[in-house]
């Protein structure tokens, strides 16, 4: 059975095809201005590498992410993010508890039963100074690629104080900091630790359980990780995939479910 999950958020998309149970194929591409070209390219980037020929020798689709209702249109079925970070996490890590996803412009924590199910979840959709979109923004007044700040925090040696809880003032503050001379991987360090102590924060009111883990392309910054993890007193749990394909794994797992059972192929369900 060949089965997919594709996750349209707000900055990038993933898609991800299983074969007969196991990862075949997955593909990762920032979002377009058109997101239905995104779904597109990486669906159709997925189904090559994956060795297919095309969309028919997929059996079961599903959509995820912000663009799932609309910007998916090969999907058979949608389900919303929360559902799908939570199984794709629980695919990678069995036994999971709790799960972060620090998406592209707003985080989100889902706390698990023993049994998977969905005990609690929160969202944080208000600010962006805890998301991907802000450190790309940090990324840029600083004129580092993102996947510098990862290795970069790790070199502080007195991290600096971002006092703001805005993102547009903590830029603000970067700039002056800069100005007054910091050490960059200082100004780096101080800006995952602002951001860490917001998660640890969103983390705690859900009820943090172990086993943890962050899903989302800001679990690739180290610098971030470790805070978190000092922060929280555990160990995040890390995965054998990127973190980015944490949605669209979830949601190829739920495509091999319904189609199993020869679930219907339209509709959306809730967490």
């Amino acid at each position: 059975m060949i089965v997919a999950g594709c996750d349209i958020g707000s900055t990038w998309g993933k898609a991800l095809i299983m074969n007969n149970g196991n990862i075949a194929s997955y593909t990762i591409r920032p979002v377009h201005h058109i997101p239905v070209k995104t779904a597109h390219e990486v669906i159709e980037e997925a189904i090559r590498q994956a060795g297919l020929s095309s969309l028919e020798d997929i059996d079961y689709i599903v959509g995820t992410g912000y663009g799932r209702l609309m910007m998916i249109p090969f999907a058979h079925h949608t389900v919303p993010e929360i559902a799908c970070h939570a199984r794709g996490a629980q695919w990678l890590v069995r036994g999971l508890r709790t799960v972060l996803d620090i998406g592209g412009q707003d985080c989100k924590v889902v706390g698990l039963h023993e049994d998977g199910r969905i005990r609690e979840y929160l969202y944080n959709d208000k600010c962006a100074s805890g998301t991907g979109r802000f450190l790309e923004r940090v990324a840029k007044v600083l004129r580092l690629d993102v996947k510098e700040l990862s290795s970069l925090s790790l070199q502080a040696q007195n991290p600096a104080a971002i006092t703001s809880q805005c993102s547009v003032f903590a830029e603000s503050e970067i700039v002056t900091l800069l100005n007054q001379g910091k050490e960059i991987p200082d100004i780096i360090a101080g800006i995952n630790e602002a951001i860490a102590s917001r998660l640890a924060t969103l983390v705690n009111k859900v009820g943090l359980l172990e086993d943890f883990t962050v899903t989302g392309g800001c679990a690739n910054n180290l610098g971030l990780i470790a805070i978190l993890e000092e922060k929280l007193g555990i160990p995040v749990k890390r995965f054998s995939e990127d973190p980015q394909i944490g949605g669209a794994l979830g949601a190829a797992v739920i495509a091999a479910e319904r189609s199993k059972e020869g679930g219907k192929k339209n509709g959306d369900s809730r967490p």
